[in-house]
C-alpha cells in the first residue's frame, strides 16, 4: 500500500516537502490538482470525527498514507490489532451472557458458557474472515495472494474501531442492544473501508461485509444449538442413571 491522495484515490510519490522542523508544504495530486493529504496538518480529533462520519477520505489517509508497509513495522501492528480485536470480540460474548452468570450457577452452565464464548470469538470469526474472502473473489474477481489476505484482514480490524465503545459499558450500564448498534457500525464502517481499499461501488462492498456478518451469526448460532442439544443428552442420561441407581 503506496501513498495516495484523499480526494481521487490516485498514486502520489510524496505527501510534503519538509523544508526544516515544522516547516512543510503540502504536495498536491497530479490527477486532481487537490493536496494529496490534508489531514497531515489537522488534528487527530478531526480525522477521527471524519471516520465516525464515514468519510472516504479519512479512510484513504488512515489506510494508505499512516498505515504503510512500507514506512512503520507492519507485522507488529498486525498481531496487536488481531489480539485487541479478539479482546473486544470475548467482552462482547460475555455481555451477552451476562443475565447468565451467576454466583450460584453449575460446573457444566460455566463450561457452556465459556465454549460459546470461545466458539464465538474463534471459529465464528475464522468464518467471518473465510466468507469475506470468499465473496470478495466472487464480486472482485480478484486473486487472495498472502499480501492482499493480510491487507484485507488489517482493514478489516482497523474499520472495525467501533468495538471500543464496549468499554463504555464497563463503567456504564447500557442494555444489549447497544451492541447490535455497534455492530451495524462496523459493518458499515467495514463496508467503507472496503471501498476505499478496492475502489469499487459501495452495494458490493455492503454485500460482500453483510454476507460475512451473517454466515458468523448463523455458524455460532448453529454451535450453539448443538451444544445445548449435547447438554440435554448428557443431562438425561445423568438423570436415567441416577434414577436406576436409586431404584436398585
Amino acid at each position: 500500500m503506496g501513498y495516495k491522495c484523499i480526494q481521487c484515490g490516485c498514486p502520489v510519490k510524496t505527501l510534503y516537502v519538509q523544508y526544516s522542523p515544522g516547516n512543510i508544504r503540502l504536495m498536491k495530486c497530479e490527477n486532481c490538482k487537490a493536496v494529496a493529504d490534508e489531514y497531515i496538518e489537522c488534528e487527530n480529533m478531526i480525522l477521527v470525527i471524519d471516520l465516525i462520519l464515514h468519510k472516504p477520505k479519512a479512510y484513504r489517509h488512515l489506510l494508505h498514507n499512516v498505515i504503510n508497509q512500507e514506512t512503520m513495522k507492519f507485522q507488529g501492528l498486525l498481531w496487536k490489532l488481531a489480539v485487541m480485536f479478539l479482546l473486544f470480540e470475548a467482552y462482547r460474548c460475555l455481555i451477552l451472557e451476562k443475565g447468565k452468570l451467576d454466583s450460584s450457577m453449575s460446573v457444566s452452565s460455566l463450561v457452556s458458557i465459556c465454549w460459546k464464548v470461545l466458539t464465538d470469538v474463534l471459529f465464528g470469526n475464522f468464518m467471518f474472515l473465510l466468507t469475506f474472502i470468499f465473496m470478495i473473489k466472487i464480486f472482485f474477481h480478484v486473486s487472495i495472494t498472502i499480501s492482499r489476505g493480510i491487507d484485507l484482514l488489517l482493514i478489516l480490524m482497523i474499520s472495525s474501531y467501533f468495538k471500543m465503545f464496549l468499554v463504555a459499558m464497563m463503567v456504564w450500564e447500557f442494555p444489549s442492544s447497544v451492541i447490535f448498534i455497534i455492530e451495524l457500525f462496523c459493518l458499515s464502517s467495514n463496508s467503507v473501508a472496503l471501498k476505499v481499499m478496492t475502489e469499487s461501488t459501495i452495494s458490493r462492498c455492503v454485500w460482500t461485509c453483510f454476507s460475512a456478518y451473517a454466515i458468523k451469526y448463523l455458524v455460532t448460532r448453529i454451535l450453539e444449538l448443538m451444544l445445548l442439544g449435547q447438554l440435554m443428552q448428557g443431562w438425561s442420561q445423568m438423570s436415567c442413571s441416577f434414577f436406576k441407581a436409586s431404584m436398585i
